[in-house]
């Protein structure tokens, strides 16, 4: 029986011995791989990779480029109407949606006070009138008389012609003062000053009125001429060069999605707003059928032409990034950064300036991570 339990043990330290061994060698093994692996990677990361990635070669064009802008249409003319004087509105022939003509009276309006004072005036008038007359016909007699010498003195006779010019100036300011009661009197009487509709109302019969800004906040009456609109857009800067007056604008209006409408540019300012640093322009549009109304909003489409032919790349061929927009020219299969500009827009196109030619191979599809100096493969 202990004869069994030694051969046991024996045997068992063997297998112990034998297991260490493996062990040892399997690490061995393993270390070895490890460094021949990074060995392998370091000679991978030495040598220059070459990208594979797929170039576009550029040519010059000149593709008409919509632009789509949000407008608003104005009446060709409107004006609204205040009272001159204090008074009272005394008749209204008008009211909302009315048709007018230039020179209709459209309101009349009631003022005692001026009405006395035009009498008062009026009388002033003739009673200088008639003091005149009377010095007058002194000033002519006395001249006829001094026709027989020595009959009339010389201070009579510059005594008279003082007193007919000084009489003469009194009716001349009499009649000034008479003159600009009646004018006053002709404000009374509101008159359509063109040809349009009544598009608003804010006075009854009877109401108080008085000059804008003495506590009239709101006119009379508003006119508008809408028999002609005026389509008012405000166009970037970026995109003011390719408008001219004369270019056709075509656009539509949400209550009559199914009709678009074309007007021509009449009038561009000329100038830039100092807050939105665009340029507004009006297009005239007649509306002979009333479909339009003013302060429609309209969904412009505006036709941008160049002058000359320009460079339109693939939109994921430029990269907008922190350093600035640029495209990558491949030349002689190493990649080469490209500053470039943006200009009008087309659905999958942009337009660029830059220091390119014709035939130039860019990406296709850029990215910032590609470095400057990178091998290209095609």
């Amino acid at each position: 029986m202990r004869i069994a339990l030694n051969l046991l043990n024996q045997t068992i330290r063997k297998m112990k011995r034998l297991t260490y061994i493996l062990t040892g060698l399997t690490l061995t093994f393993a270390a070895c791989n490890n460094n021949n692996e990074k060995k392998e990677t370091k000679k991978e990361m030495a040598m220059p990779m070459m990208h594979s990635f797929e170039t576009v070669s550029i040519q010059k064009s000149n593709p008409r480029v919509t632009l789509k802008l949000a407008g608003e249409l104005h009446a060709d003319q409107e004006t609204e109407l205040y009272a001159k004087v204090n008074s009272y509105v005394h008749q209204i022939n008008v009211d909302i949606g009315s048709t007018v003509n230039a020179g209709q009276v459209l309101m009349v309006l009631d003022a005692p006070e001026i009405q006395a004072q035009l009498a008062t005036a009026k009388a002033k008038v003739k009673a200088q009138e008639a003091i005149y007359i009377a010095t007058k016909a002194n000033y002519d007699r006395m001249f006829e008389a001094n026709e027989t010498e020595g009959a009339i003195a010389k201070d009579a006779l510059d005594q008279i012609t003082a007193k007919k010019l000084a009489d003469e100036a009194q009716v001349n300011a009499a009649r000034s003062v008479y003159n600009e009661l009646k004018a006053m009197e002709n404000y009374l009487v509101i008159r359509a000053p063109f040809n349009g509709v009544v598009t608003d109302r804010n006075v009854d019969l009877g109401a108080y009125v008085g000059p804008m800004g003495k506590g009239a906040d709101k006119p009379l009456l508003v006119v508008q001429n809408n028999h002609k609109l005026r389509l008012a857009l405000s166009v970037p800067e970026a995109y003011t060069p390719y408008l001219n007056t004369g270019d056709t604008i075509r656009f539509k209006v949400k209550s009559l999605p199914q009709r678009m409408y074309a007007a021509r540019i009449s009038r561009k300012s000329g100038s830039l707003d100092m807050k939105l640093r665009s340029e507004k322009i009006e297009a005239d549009i007649m509306n002979l059928n009333k479909e339009l109304k003013p302060l429609m909003v309209a969904e412009t489409m505006i036709p941008l032409q160049a002058g000359q032919a320009t460079f339109f790349v693939p939109k994921t061929a430029v990269i907008d990034a922190n350093l600035g927009v640029y495209v990558i020219r491949v030349e002689n299969g190493i990649t080469k950064n490209v500053p470039v500009v943006k200009g009008r827009m087309l659905p999958d196109k942009v337009e660029i300036f830059g220091e390119l030619n014709d035939g130039d191979n860019i990406l296709l599809k850029a990215s910032e991570e590609i470095e400057e100096g990178t091998s290209i493969k095609r």
